[in-house]
């Protein structure tokens, strides 16, 4: 009986799933501001702020993609972080750096930008390419976004 527990105890951690997290950094500088179109120009600087201003205003963002799957047993990597890298470069930052997201981003476009909104949309776009590039095995998990220092947004795809 020993033995039978020993060997099913054995073939349960070989084949246990082992879920494991990477993430990639990235930072981008961009002009926004939030504007409702429905409200006047009061309105939105009483509910937005400073960051109601006609002339924009800009942010450092800090951003974090995080991805989740087992480790692949021929190279240990849940994802090649040079891959994970050339994704977030080509599919966000190429296309948000130095760049009014208001009016100089396609997928952006008729938006309100508030950091919730990026990482959504941020989202949409990740989400499909991390699963195409590693056959469905990796999935994204989270996008963090830093507006400022003490500011962020996460989503997890919900």
């Amino acid at each position: 009986m020993h033995e039978l527990i020993r060997i099913l105890c054995k073939f349960a951690f070989q084949n246990k799933i082992f879920m494991i997290y990477i993430s990639r950094n990235a930072h981008f500088s961009a002009a926004h501001k939030l504007n409702n179109p429905k409200w006047d120009q009061e309105k939105n600087e009483e509910m937005f702020g400073v960051c109601a201003n006609e002339n924009w205003h800009g942010h450092n963002f800090d951003l974090t993609v995080t991805v989740k799957g087992e480790p692949d047993p021929e190279t240990g990597f849940v994802m090649n972080f040079t891959d994970l890298k050339q994704i977030v470069n080509r599919e966000i930052l190429d296309k948000v750096d130095h760049k009014n997201l208001n009016m100089d981003v396609d997928f952006l476009k008729g938006k309100m930008i508030s950091c919730e909104t990026l990482t959504i949309e941020f989202w949409k776009i990740l989400d499909v390419e991390v699963r195409k590039a590693t056959g469905d095995r990796v999935s994204l998990y989270r996008i963090k976004l830093y507006e400022t220092p003490n500011n962020f947004a996460e989503y997890f795809g919900e």
